[in-house]
């Protein structure tokens, strides 16, 4: 296997994490393609252009290159991209005529369904990571259009292998879409632990401009599914003196803003204005200092397929406080590196925050913990493990479609 095309098509690589739709799926399209790259193989990463002065095609490293498909208007909601589908694909299948892969990767279902068009139109196999799926966060109150529903359980029908983040996820793609268990690849994200890794609190502290106060930690955009109230609520009912809450991130979706609204008013009417910093998004590599200036990270999402905040803040040696959904219950483990939250109630978490920020002895155990779990994950790693998967698929028949 010598080369791969993967699809990004409504998040470029290049975009800052945190901010509109770039989130840790960012994070694993730019580390996967850049391990991939210099594992060997010839990397190309398809997204659609969103900008008018972004060159066609761009070379990240030796072997890595990024390149920009015409399709649609250069602004463009999210909810309109269903629309111009088609027409990314077009441009992806053009330019694979001219220079073909020997897999597609499609990340996110609208990927997933301009690749399985081209699965068909150039006899390539499809390999597709979902990311998030739209019937498990229907379950957790996160409706998503029935287009998506249908289109994710068309496309899993027809994938040669799916890529699972972790057991939960595996589970999830048999239960709500009936996937065939033979055809899903358990592959967890890595992180970079030339920039994760444990370091000292108070020089973290000092570089960003923060007091010694007891600090929580929430990184991640600002939009209903991760939860931020929950984590305003539970700083209003920590019994821990002075504890402030530092938010890492920006609006992200329709919606995004509108929340942004919902949780400064309810900072304002809690009384918590001067407890809580609102920081920007940062670059990627950047997050490690808040990670380590901080004592506890929140993770109140409603549902996360992997939950790479969880993970980079074990890289960093801080524990981690979550909610009991998806990959998180994977990477927390309970009572050892963080605590996990079955309930969606802020005092469940204000709980084990306070556990936490009352015993520095417990937590420091934790963070170390964690610190050495997050050693088994590592983007060589996932890398390594999907080059083996690309060289299995071009020696298979192609799966046909159910």
């Amino acid at each position: 296997m010598s080369s791969v095309a993967i699809l990004s098509m409504h998040t470029s690589p290049l975009a800052q994490p945190g901010q509109g739709d770039s989130g840790g799926m960012n994070v694993y399209v730019r580390e996967l393609g850049a391990s991939l790259a210099q594992a060997g193989v010839d990397v190309r990463i398809y997204v659609r252009r969103h900008a008018d002065d972004l060159p066609p095609r761009l070379v990240v490293e030796p072997g890595l290159e990024v390149v920009h498909v015409d399709a649609g208007p250069d602004v463009l909601a999210k909810e309109q991209l269903p629309d111009v589908v088609d027409a990314f694909a077009d441009g992806v299948a053009a330019d694979l005529i001219a220079r073909p892969a020997d897999v597609l990767h499609a990340n996110y279902w609208l990927s997933a369904v301009a690749a399985h068009r081209l699965k068909h139109d150039l006899d390539v196999p499809l390999v597709a990571t979902f990311h998030t799926l739209a019937r498990v966060k229907a379950d957790a109150g996160d409706a998503e259009p029935a287009r998506r529903e249908l289109a994710e359980a068309q496309v899993i029908g027809c994938c040669d292998a799916i890529c699972a983040s972790g057991p939960v996820e595996a589970e999830q793609l048999v239960e709500y879409y009936g996937a065939d268990p033979s055809l899903i690849e358990v592959v967890p994200p890595g992180v970079d632990h030339a920039f994760f890794s444990p370091g000292d609190r108070s020089g973290a502290r000092r570089a960003l401009g923060l007091d010694d106060r007891p600090t929580v930690l929430f990184v991640g955009r600002i939009q209903a599914l991760k939860g931020l109230t929950i984590a305003v609520r539970a700083l209003d009912e920590l019994a821990t003196p002075g504890a402030r809450l530092v938010v890492v991130g920006g609006p992200s979706g329709a919606e995004g803003d509108a929340e942004l609204v919902r949780v400064r008013r309810l900072v304002d009417e809690l009384g918590l204005t001067d407890r809580i910093d609102f920081v920007p998004p940062v670059p990627h590599h950047l997050l490690s200092s808040h990670y380590r200036a901080a004592d506890v990270v929140v993770v109140p999402s409603r549902s996360e397929s992997f939950g790479l905040v969880a993970l980079e803040a074990a890289a960093c040696g801080v524990p981690v406080v979550a909610s009991s959904v998806g990959g998180l219950r994977t990477l927390v483990d309970h009572d050892r590196t963080g605590f996990l939250v079955d309930s969606r109630e802020p005092g469940a978490f204000a709980q084990r925050l306070d556990e936490l920020l009352g015993t520095p002895d417990r937590a420091v155990a934790m963070g170390r913990a964690g610190a050495a779990r997050a050693e088994q994950y590592a983007w060589p790693t996932t890398a390594g493990r999907l080059r083996r998967l690309y060289g299995d698929l071009a020696v298979r028949a192609l799966v046909e479609c159910t």
